[in-house]
């Protein structure tokens, strides 16, 4: 391929890429064999601010480095400020050293990014504020009375259960708003179950009458 081939090859390139990708997408070529890489061709050029001759790169800083390999998803800021992601491909041949590069300003999608975040924040979830008073919470006992039992609640059976209940109510859980509906809820069973293991735990005789979760 000769010098003029392969520029048109890469001209045509970074017309479509720019056009492809939109107002935000720089492309460029420079020329490598001249020890000051002049810009040969450049597109969406508001992003860098250059123009054809230029000798600085997108950060604007005079060019006097030899790109013999591939740089590829670098942060580059130009310089009125514009956060870019830039690539930078080298191009060889008998009589033609080419730099094609494609900088992506991505600043708008920062800003949007930081109001997606902003949008997204929350203090703490739902459930922990529902059932968390102001002196502590049922969800952190809850999870310190099941670490105790050494396995997850979906593995337990009733004896493992009854001693978290035995766990809950040493810590003095159930004296916690809504107590029962939450360990009933994050243990897999009913409220009336819940009743009958602080029965048990409290030495009292079960009633019988509704048949209990295994």
């Amino acid at each position: 391929m000769t010098r003029e081939e392969a520029f048109d090859m890469l001209d045509r390139m970074a017309k479509g890429i720019a056009e492809m990708f939109g107002a935000n997408c720089e492309t460029v070529i420079n020329d490598l064999t001249d020890p000051l890489h002049p810009i040969l061709a450049i597109y969406n050029s508001h992003v860098s601010g250059r123009s054809v001759g230029s000798t600085q790169d997108v950060t604007g800083i005079e060019q006097d480095v030899i790109l013999d390999t591939d740089m590829v998803n670098l942060l580059a800021v130009t310089p009125n400020g514009q956060q870019t992601k830039s690539s930078t491909f080298s191009i060889k041949g008998d009589d033609y050293h080419f730099a094609f590069g494609i900088n992506y300003d991505f600043t708008p999608l920062s800003y949007a990014n930081r109001v997606l975040l902003d949008l997204m924040h929350t203090e703490v979830d739902f459930r922990s504020a529902i059932y968390k008073p102001q002196d502590g919470g049922i969800g952190e006992i809850f999870d310190a009375a099941v670490l105790r039992i050494g396995k997850p609640v979906r593995d337990m059976n009733k004896a493992d259960r009854i001693r978290v209940i035995e766990h809950l109510k040493e810590m003095d859980a159930f004296s916690y708003r809504r107590a029962v509906p939450y360990v009933a809820t994050h243990l897999g069973v009913s409220r009336y179950t819940i009743y009958k293991y602080l029965d048990e735990v409290n030495g009292k005789p079960a009633d019988g009458m509704e048949q209990e979760e295994p």
